[in-house]
Parts: structure tokens; sequence; C-alpha cells
């Protein structure tokens, strides 16, 4: 059935594509007896549409049969609006409105991709693009390397974090989008570009020139061994086309070095390729495992997929972190090794997305495609990885006596599974962690600091003053004074929460008298908030610390400098992994916690 309806959506689009060749026909007569009606007055009416109670209910096979009908209608409407509308209309404009149309009370990922969208879309799964290698910002109205990818062209050549790319060839940077400069220096793997930078310290301009290759984007950011333990570490950021064999190489050299544990991290993983799940959910599951399975309004769309090979790491203790932004194939894995009581999940709730989607051509110039969902994943003890309120493609709850400001059900409305071992799981949308670590929060004060590139401009000056500092520096109390400095000198300002409030308080003070009144309250509440505002950097003074650290090791060290250096050795989540790995009794405890009550 999902095959008929797809056939009737491109009849729909071949009759429009139709009627702009050929011209009038039947869809044109709207009354073949009559002359048209006009009308000169301005009237109310009801658009609506509401059913009277004595409106028949069409009955299923009454629907199927009206539905060409219905398809006339719409090249109808379009027909009519490209002849007789007072104005010249863009009609491909008008085409995509319709789709967009149809598509706007179905679920918010099921959408219409033009060819950029698409294109992107592709690279993200396909991992690779033609280019120099680095991630940029625009900033300060310039364009500015955020970091070069490692072992790129960009890299290979010493561009470094913070330089300003003044001119791309001969064009200047000045005003340009990052979309841009990106187009500019994206380009056949082979040919060169050049590029003018500005560094800091140094004052005179610098020429380089660039040649393009294939980048190679990983899916697996870093993997190694957590300092001061034999637990290994594996960082995956997506499900691309080579995810499962960057992961097998990187779990096997783990292996080669005997590790004793795994912490697989895939926080703010949003998900890629299905058959890239499967495959790394099989990499710890026993061969034949259920790993996920689909159902949708139609029987064809109900499938079951298993681990079809041994396991690389079949027995030893595995802990996966997840969050708020692990989604779609990530929750897959993470409720496939929950399922079957393979691991433990430690952090927060996961997103819940999970809705199967397929891309079809919406025209033969594959302008535009369909992004179309079909139906729902389900992890091996049936439940569903979606979570209802993030399918309304309008963003409403659906349930009201759920709280607004979060995003998961209380465990207690919870529907209740059960493991393969008999533990106690819960439905209703994302997987929970068996271990909770609280999510990171950040005081306005700080959110604006990296808003503002305060941490990364600092280091780049740092880095520029102190070429020899190494990865393993310390941040200290000197440090934070300079920043502090460096901050003020940089003019930076952000308002809290209570100053906002302030703000509007004053703006809905319309009588002057009133203003009068309100106005030595007003003015000390105001002194109150600038005192306080003046105490928040030492209040932030621990992530601060951190946040300067971050940037430097980032700017000499790349990605893997900041894996080894901050986020092994002081990240909440991978602390807690490590405690419990270290805890044999606690990590089988909580792996068998429940068993009881399912033999009940």
């Amino acid at each position: 059935m999902v095959r008929f309806s797809i056939q009737l959506f491109g009849i729909t689009v071949f009759a429009i594509a139709m009627i702009w060749v050929v011209g009038s026909g039947e869809a044109v007569q709207s009354n073949a007896s009559s002359d048209p009606v006009f009308w000169a007055d301005t009237i109310q009416i009801d658009l609506t549409g509401e059913q009277n109670e004595s409106d028949e209910i069409k009955s299923p096979k009454s629907r199927r049969d009206s539905f060409f009908r219905d398809i006339k209608k719409l090249s109808q409407v379009a027909f009519n609006i490209r002849n007789h509308y007072m104005e010249e209309v863009d009609t491909e404009e008008i085409i995509k409105a319709g789709i967009r149309g149809m598509l706007s009370d179905l679920d918010r990922f099921s959408v219409l991709m033009e060819s950029r969208s698409y294109d992107a879309l592709m690279e993200s799964t396909q991992g690779k693009y033609e280019g120099l290698g680095m991630v940029i910002d625009s900033r300060d109205d310039r364009i500015v390397i955020i970091s070069p990818i490692e072992g790129s062209p960009a890299d290979r050549r010493g561009l470094r974090a913070g330089d300003i790319i003044w001119k791309i060839e001969d064009t200047e940077t000045e005003g340009m989008r990052t979309s841009e400069a990106s187009k500019l220096m994206r380009g056949t793997a082979g040919t060169s570009i050049h590029l003018t930078i500005k560094r800091t310290g140094i004052d005179e301009l610098m020429e380089f020139e660039v040649e393009r290759a294939v980048i190679e984007l990983k899916s697996v950011n870093y993997s190694g061994v957590v300092p001061g333990t034999d637990i290994g570490y594996v960082r995956l950021s997506k499900f691309a086309e080579e995810t499962s064999h960057e992961l097998r190489e990187a779990i096997s050299e783990l292996n080669d070095q005997n590790v004793s544990a795994l912490i697989f991290d895939l926080r703010s993983n949003g998900g890629g390729l299905l058959d890239q799940a499967i495959e790394t959910a099989e990499l710890f599951l026993e061969k034949g495992r259920e790993v996920v399975y689909t159902k949708g309004k139609y029987a064809d769309t109900e499938r079951h997929f298993y681990s079809k090979r041994e396991p690389i790491f079949p027995d030893k203790p595995i802990i996966v972190l997840v969050d708020e932004g692990t989604a779609s194939a990530s929750e897959i894995v993470a409720g496939a090794i929950q399922d079957w009581d393979r691991g433990l999940i430690i952090g927060s709730d996961t997103y819940g997305k999970g809705l199967v989607q397929q891309i079809f051509p919406v025209s033969n110039d594959r302008d535009m495609r369909l992004k179309l969902t079909t139906a729902k994943y389900y992890v091996p003890s049936g439940r569903s990885i979606q979570r209802p309120d993030r399918q309304n493609k309008k963003g409403h709850k659906s349930n009201d006596d759920e709280d607004e400001d979060s995003d998961s059900m209380k465990v207690s409305n919870k529907e209740i599974f059960y493991t393969n071992g008999g533990r106690v799981v819960y439905g209703g949308g994302g997987i929970i962690p068996d271990v909770t670590v609280d999510r990171d929060t950040y005081k306005p004060i700080e959110i604006n600091m990296v808003r503002q590139s305060m941490f990364f401009d600092y280091a780049i000056n740092y880095v520029s003053e102190h070429p020899d500092v190494k990865p393993n520096f310390e941040v200290t109390d000197a440090m934070v004074q300079e920043f502090k400095s460096f901050v003020e000198n940089k003019e930076f300002s952000y308002k809290t929460k209570l100053q906002l409030s302030l703000e509007d308080l004053e703006e809905s003070i319309a009588d002057d008298s009133q203003r009068d009144f309100l106005q030595p309250a007003i003015d000390s509440l105001a002194s109150l908030i600038e005192f306080e505002k003046g105490k928040d950097f030492d209040k932030s003074r621990k992530y601060i610390m951190k946040a300067i650290k971050r940037e430097i090791v980032s700017s000499i060290a790349s990605e893997r400098g900041v894996y080894e250096e901050i986020v092994l050795k002081t990240d909440a989540g991978v602390l807690k992994a490590v405690e419990l790995l270290q805890n044999p009794k606690e990590y089988s405890r909580l792996l068998t916690e429940g068993k009881k009550k399912a033999e009940l």
C-alpha cells in the first residue's frame, strides 16, 4: 500500500505538469453551462469546513474511490492560479507550497528536500567531500578557521585555529557568509586554491597555496585508553557509510591493547544510516540477536533486523554514554545493548526519534525529493523509540499533563517493559539510562562567553605569545586573571534573567507619574544586578578554567588532545563510567537488578 500511495503521489505531480504543457482540459471547466461568477463586494466566508453532524462519514473504500477525484481538484486549482490570477506567479513555488501543505499535518521529519539539503544529507552519510578540510565560521565580519581537520590539506599546509581568511583567491571575505566561503573553497580534488591569511601576532598577511583533496569525515572521533586504567573509550559522532568499518578497526586496536572494558560514547550522536546501526550493534551482541524491528500502517512495513556476524567485543563489560542529543540510530544501538543486558546505559534520557524515513524522487531532474516517514522503530523488548511529543510537526505536546520544561515523562507514567534478563525498562519514547548523570547547566555569563568567542579568542592570543605551551599545561590563577582583563578589554557584556525582567518592567510603565514613583526602586534593583554580575565571574571560576584549557589544547593539539587532556580526565559521564567499571560487583548488580520482579 505504501508503494501504491507513492505511485498515486507521482501521478499527482505528473498531472499538474501535463496541465502546464497541454493547457486547458477537463480540469479547467468549473461549470460548462454558465459564465464565470465575479464578486464585487467583500463578504464573510466560513473557511473552516467543519463537518455537520448530518454529513456522511466516508468508508475506507469510499475514501479510496475519491482519491483520483481529489487529485483532479489539486490540478484544477493549480491551473486556475497559473492562468487566471491577477498577477504573474512563480509556478514552481506554487507546486512546492502545495507539496509542503500536504506535509504540514504529518510528522516533523516528513519534508520536501531540495537539491542543496539533499546533498548535505548525502554528504553527512557518505562521510566525504572534496575541499581543504577545516571547520570555519563567520566572526567579526570575517571568515575564521575554527579548526583544521587532522591530516587534511589545511592541516598539512600549516593553517591554524584562529587564522582569519582575508582573501579567497582575489575575493575579500569581509561580510562574507560561511556558506559562501565554503562554496568558494570546495572544488575538485587535485586543484589548488590561494588563501590570504591574517594570523594573530604577525603583522603582515600570509599567503598559502593549498591543494584540495577528498576529505574523509570520520565517524569515530577518538578511540584510546582512559589514562591510568585499562578501560577503552570510543567516541562515535554519527552513523555514516564507513561507521561500522571504522568502529571495527578502533575496537580491534583496543582489543590488541587488552582492555578490560569499554566506554562507548554516543552522546550528541543524532543518528544516520540504519544498516550501520545494525552492524554497530552486532560488534557487541551474539550472532542472531534481534537489534531492531520496524512497524507501520501496512503489513509490509514490519521488518526485523538481526546481528549476522560474531561479535568482536563479545563478553567484556560495556557502558554506553547517552544524552538528550542521542537520537535515532544511536537509540537503536543503546536500546539493543540494554534490552539484551549486554551493558549499562549512563547519562540522561535520549531524544526519542524512532521514525523510519524513506527518500523518494519528486521530479525527473531530481531537483526535489520527498523524505517521508513510513514506519516506527522498536527495540527488542517492544519499546517504541519515538517520543510522542517529538512527532508533531508544529511541536505541540501530546500529553497535556506533562511539564512543558521537561523532555521526558515521569517514570511512574511510563509503560513497563522487560529486558532479556528480566530487568524493568520503560517505554514512552527514547532510552532511559540505567544510571542517571545530571546534564550540565550553564550560567548566562558562561553561555555568553562561549557565544561571543571569549575563550577562543583568548586561546589564540595565548598560544601566539606562548608558542612552547604543551597540551598537559595547567591553568594558573595568573591566567584566570589575565583572561578576566582580556574579557574586560573586549567590552564583553551579557544580561541576566533578572536584568531582562527589569527591562520588561520598565517598558511596561506607560504613565510618567508611575515612572517617577518607581524609578528609585528600579535604580536600586539595577545597581544590585550589576553588583551581583560582578560576582558571576568568580562563581564560574571552575568552568572558566576548564574552558580556557579546552580552547588552548584544541588550538595546539586539535580534537585528539581535547579528548586525552580534558574529556577522559574531567568529564562527569566518563568518570562515572570508570567508577562503575572498576567496581565489578556494582556493575553486575545493576545488570541483574529486576529479575525477581520478572519471575513473579
